[in-house]
């Protein structure tokens, strides 16, 4: 049988509660871990791969003791990630792999452990990144594998305790079933952004609803849940956007401690389309303001930033005070020449073209230099984002904000 590597971690998009930045930690897995895991012969399995709800099941605790080799990402310090890596190294001496993205502290009761580090952009690894940790992370496996070095804390001070034994017809048993759900989170997630791209966001409910049922209260699910809700405009626009609010609001977007960009940005988006329907109702057009603003503070996000000065200047031509009018229409502009030169700063990397958000710093560029009267630069980077063919519904994300600031400038 081959040998397994168990990986804990979180997944999809997750924010560092420290930070305040977001790591799109489905990047960590596929391009660092599972290609270095593979490369050292071993049978790679992650945690969301096996489990049928967010708690851990049997498999998951006989995965944590048996596996040959487990490796646990504790980048943002997810809780299940963190408590699984206890378990670990309450049963088994050796062969745990800690590894991190480099910024930020490492919890003091694992500081003292060695830990493997690697630089993540937030929505993509460059590729020379990748391509480093995969043979270093490679290399460390196999080095591990040979030593079998104690790096269990509990192990490493208390050595009269015994390892614990999972009797083998157990685990035979625990493998089938193993086999049986292999990958079905995984599949619902893929298939629900197969519908997405297909602009059918009502069969993309389903699967995100599925998804999230089976792992509750996870971030990334409920987000996606929520913007999909929202993008069908079913049963009518209204009712899809109030649906949705209802959704990301299990998220807790006015939380004190709420730090998610992505959150904040959905329900900004959410706010400044209730307006749209409405532009009686001011007050949606405040609460977007209010929503895009904090997700801009909290880590520089260019795209949330952009939409941050559109609800500037849309309030500035909807309001009769001259001061505040004059306010919307600085902090708009102060706003999108910060944007420029915080996407100026991410040219400078050796990898921004092959970034996977680039369309959006396309799209962010094309509408920030349009608002300023930049025409060529504008003309430029709408002709980049149109080069990356953007799918049907962020076409059309694009061409909402470029014609309300086409209808503003004029």
């Amino acid at each position: 049988m081959k040998k397994i590597c168990f990986v804990i971690m979180g997944y999809g998009k997750k924010t560092d509660p420290t930070l305040g930045k977001t790591f799109d930690l489905d990047k960590t897995y596929h391009n660092i871990i599972k290609p270095a895991v593979i490369a050292a012969g071993y049978e790679c399995v992650r945690g969301d791969e096996v489990q049928e709800s967010g708690l851990i099941d049997r498999s998951m605790y006989g995965l944590l003791i048996y596996s040959d080799l487990v490796i646990a990402d504790i980048t943002t310090f997810n809780p299940n990630a963190i408590y699984e890596l206890g378990i670990r190294h309450a049963a088994k001496p050796f062969s745990t792999i800690v590894m991190k993205e480099k910024d930020g502290n490492i919890p003091f009761d694992i500081n003292h452990n060695k830990t493997f580090t690697y630089s993540h952009m937030g929505e993509d690894i460059s590729a020379t990144e990748a391509t480093r940790c995969q043979e270093a992370l490679t290399g460390l496996i196999l080095s591990v594998e040979k030593a079998q070095e104690v790096d269990s804390p509990l192990f490493q001070h208390i050595q009269s305790v015994k390892p614990y034994v999972l009797p083998e017809d157990e685990y035979i048993q625990l493998i089938k079933e193993l086999a049986e759900k292999e990958k079905l989170i995984f599949a619902l997630v893929e298939q629900a952004k197969v519908e997405m791209s297909k602009n059918n966001f009502i069969e993309a409910i389903k699967y995100w609803k599925k998804a999230s049922d089976k792992i509750s209260n996870d971030s990334y699910f409920i987000q996606q849940l929520a913007l999909c809700t929202y993008k069908s405009k079913t049963p009518s626009e209204k009712i899809a956007l109030q649906d949705a609010l209802t959704i990301i609001s299990q998220l807790e977007p006015d939380g004190r401690t709420t730090n998610d960009p992505e959150t904040l940005g959905i329900t900004g988006a959410i706010y400044k389309r209730l307006w749209m329907l409405d532009k009686s109702e001011i007050d949606y057009l405040d609460r977007a303001i209010k929503y895009y603003e904090k997700g801009f503070a909290i880590n520089s996000d260019y795209y949330t930033g952009e939409n941050y000065a559109l609800c500037l200047d849309l309030k500035g031509s909807h309001i009769d005070d001259e001061e505040e009018k004059i306010y919307c229409k600085l902090e708009a502009r102060k706003t999108r020449r910060k944007i420029i030169e915080i996407i100026n700063i991410l040219e400078l990397d050796d990898d921004f073209l092959i970034r996977s958000d680039l369309k959006w710093i396309y799209a962010t560029l094309a509408n920030c230099h349009l608002a300023l009267n930049n025409i060529a630069d504008f003309e430029k980077n709408e002709t980049l984002f149109m080069e990356k063919s953007p799918l049907d519904w962020e076409l059309e994300t694009y061409n909402d904000s470029k014609t309300n600031i086409q209808n503003l400038n004029n």
